[in-house]
């Protein structure tokens, strides 16, 4: 039955016309952002998901970055210590050479020891990085490594520690030597010993700031794989397939030209009737 009040063919088309045209829409921003779901309207526990990993990576960066601080300031301290052991290497070859010497010697060799006191000095003084300090104390230092996430959503850091080194005592030691004074055989060797144990003491201060070091530098490899592991995770839920996309698009795209023509069809079917009455 034809009617001039309600025609279905044309309601039917239009209903098919909307609909195409509302995932067209949805195709095109899809293509436009990159996204398949950038709302929570999209898919909900995908969305929620995806923003707090995306949350965790970013503050995986973050901590990332503060590492990267702490690991320049422990490299320039472990610079000064290695630059210590060198230096007090170096003392310890000149103490051993005065010994038994003449006081004539022993006033030389106190005035190269004196210059490698001060050279000592200096090097402690420029051992800092953006102001850090980690070689005139034997005080723990914690700094935090990553974040540690609960099945239950609570959240917590991680944190590792290393070792300040004094090095500056090392120095001061080493510079109270005296061979001008050390008149017997006894104080020279005792100067000697002396010298060698602070030797030994930045050998080991050098090598715990190494060990910090490494430590540091392997957690920031791990951070960086593990935040790339967060990222590629997040795309895989939330970004748009792009070759589906435009083969979807093209699809609609032909869908909306026929649904249009269909509802001009539709549209006109009413006009035949007025055929009926010529």
């Amino acid at each position: 039955m034809s009617s001039i009040l309600t025609n279905h063919s044309a309601m039917t088309a239009l209903s098919t016309l909307r609909n195409i045209n509302s995932d067209l829409s949805d195709t095109q921003s899809r293509i436009s952002t990159g996204l398949s779901i950038a709302s929570g309207k999209d898919n909900a526990a995908y969305f929620s998901i995806s923003k707090t990993m995306s949350g965790d990576s970013g503050m995986y960066k973050a901590i990332d970055e503060n590492l990267t601080l702490q690991q320049n300031a422990v490299s320039t301290a472990r610079l000064g210590a290695e630059t210590m052991v060198d230096l007090a290497q170096e003392f310890s070859e000149r103490v051993a050479f005065a010994q038994g010497g003449t006081a004539e010697v022993r006033a030389d060799v106190q005035a190269e020891l004196d210059e490698l006191a001060a050279r000592m000095s200096t090097t402690i003084a420029q051992a800092t990085f953006n102001g850090t300090d980690y070689v005139n104390a034997n005080t723990t230092v914690t700094v935090v490594t990553g974040i540690s996430r609960s099945s239950s959503g609570s959240i917590s850091t991680t944190t590792m520690s290393f070792l300040q080194q004094d090095l500056g005592t090392i120095q001061a030691t080493l510079a109270a030597i005296d061979l001008t004074t050390a008149t017997s055989a006894g104080s020279q060797a005792a100067a000697l010993q002396s010298a060698e144990a602070q030797l030994a003491a930045a050998v080991s201060a050098a090598t715990s700031l190494g060990i910090a070091e490494k430590s540091i530098e392997t957690q920031k490899e791990f951070l960086g794989e593990l935040t790339d592991r967060l990222d590629s995770g997040i795309g895989s839920m939330i970004d748009a397939n792009m070759e589906e996309e435009a083969a979807r698009l093209q699809a609609l795209q032909v869908q909306q030209q026929l649904a249009t023509q269909s509802l001009s069809i539709a549209n006109s079917a009413p006009q035949n009737i007025l055929s009926l009455f010529r």
